[in-house]
């Protein structure tokens, strides 16, 4: 059992730079600690998991964390980590993408536990209320723009031949200084963390409430999480984000996504996104070397962060719905399920009358699939014993299709072999 939450940083890697002091304060006390999230979507992603368990990690050492969902900064778009200027959003979207974002952070951090319950607050309530003279004079005033330029979010877009920064995004960093300034006076919030893109805002921060309250505060930012070969982390193979939501990202591709994680990745994602302990890890790391085959690993890291986002029942039907691709049953799968899981297979329609009555023969469906050249072929697979209607075994080449076959009268599977499937969506 590590001693302290900075100690339980360290041995997972999460630690990119933190000011001097910050460990002996979070081993010490029991201190407030907050993390900036902007609703810049109605979702949130996978590289958020960083910062949102970091978070919780730091409440189940004793710590209090507040999440601070930007509804005022996200209107003005952080620059960190951005090749170019962000589109602004309309009142309406942040609003919606905030409730969204709320009801995500919900999910990880502890709202309920009578001693350092979490906290979200929005920061358009105390940044709506500034006016811009008062701004620039109580706050601009402590920022010389040498400081603002030295910035890396900020130097690299002036680096950036024709791209440039507006005064818009160049103003972000004050509003986020001036966050940590209203928390500290506000909760006694004596540290802000956040990813390594952040820190030259963290530190600004910082700079800005030892000028204007003579008091030292603290900052910690966690690592850039990317693959092993340098790519960047969270994007599926068509570069597609993962999403926390699971009408964005289903369950089934979350879980898949971490069941393929890479042999040079997986050890240090259990670290990053599990609760599992030091020895469990160790001893996965173990059985990867011993037995890399067995993914055992992977499964575990599938499980629990599937688990942990989605619940005990979607990570349930993720697990099923993985079996169905070898052959499992389909029962308590939905249509969503089945279009999830089967979304890059070849597909072809049907017309919803042609399976009235006593529908069509199966070898109909085979022959204007891309699995039988024709409604011969079809029967001599049939024969061979070969075909599978719905993952079940078809003997007859006379066998009807009616729509009563159809999971939840929208889709037949053909698979023929063990691994060619084919997807008949009944219009």
């Amino acid at each position: 059992m590590t001693r302290n939450v900075f100690e339980e940083f360290r041995w997972r890697r999460l630690l990119f730079e933190h000011t001097e002091g910050a460990g002996e304060l979070l081993g010490k006390e029991k201190i407030t600690v907050y993390n900036g999230f902007d609703p810049t979507a109605d979702s949130l992603h996978i590289g958020h998991l960083v910062p949102m368990m970091s978070l919780a990690r730091l409440q189940r050492f004793g710590h209090r964390p507040i999440a601070v969902a930007g509804g005022g900064t996200g209107m003005i778009g952080d620059p960190s980590g951005k090749s170019k200027e962000r589109n602004l959003l309309t009142l309406e979207q942040i609003e919606h993408n905030l409730g969204c974002v709320r009801e995500q952070l919900a999910g990880i951090l502890d709202f309920e536990v009578q001693s350092n319950p979490a906290l979200i607050v929005n920061n358009y309530e105390w940044l709506s209320e500034l006016s811009m003279m008062e701004f620039l004079r109580d706050i601009g005033k402590h920022f010389t723009l040498n400081y603002m330029i030295s910035k890396d979010s900020v130097k690299s877009r002036l680096d950036r031949e024709g791209e440039g920064i507006s005064y818009t995004e160049f103003s972000y960093m004050l509003l986020q200084s001036y966050d940590f300034l209203h928390l500290f006076d506000t909760y006694n919030c004596v540290m802000q963390a956040g990813g390594s893109d952040q820190w030259g805002n963290v530190t600004a921060g910082i700079e800005l409430i030892r000028r204007v309250r003579g008091k030292k505060v603290q900052g910690l930012a966690y690592p850039l999480i990317t693959r092993a070969d340098g790519s960047k982390f969270g994007k599926t193979a068509d570069g597609e984000s993962t999403w926390l939501d699971p009408e964005r990202t289903s369950p089934y591709h979350f879980y898949q996504f971490w069941l393929n994680s890479d042999d040079a990745d997986v050890i240090n994602y259990l670290r990053y996104f599990t609760w599992l302990t030091r020895n469990e890890i160790n001893e996965l790391d173990h059985l990867l070397l011993e037995r890399p085959e067995k993914r055992e690993a992977q499964q575990k890291l599938a499980q629990e962060v599937t688990q942990m986002v989605h619940g005990e029942t979607a990570l349930a039907k993720a697990e099923q719905a993985s079996r169905v691709l070898f052959g499992g049953e389909l029962d308590g799968l939905d249509a969503a399920d089945i279009q999830a899981i089967f979304a890059d297979v070849p597909s072809s329609q049907v017309a919803r009358s042609d399976l009235a009555g006593d529908g069509l023969q199966v070898v109909e469906l085979l022959a204007g699939s891309d699995l039988a050249s024709s409604k011969g072929d079809a029967r001599r697979s049939i024969k061979g014993g070969g075909v599978y209607l719905n993952n079940r075994r078809v003997a007859d080449p006379s066998q009807m299709v009616s729509i009563t076959e159809a999971i939840e009268g929208q889709f037949l599977l053909l698979r023929k072999g063990r691994k060619r499937y084919h997807l008949v969506q009944v219009m």
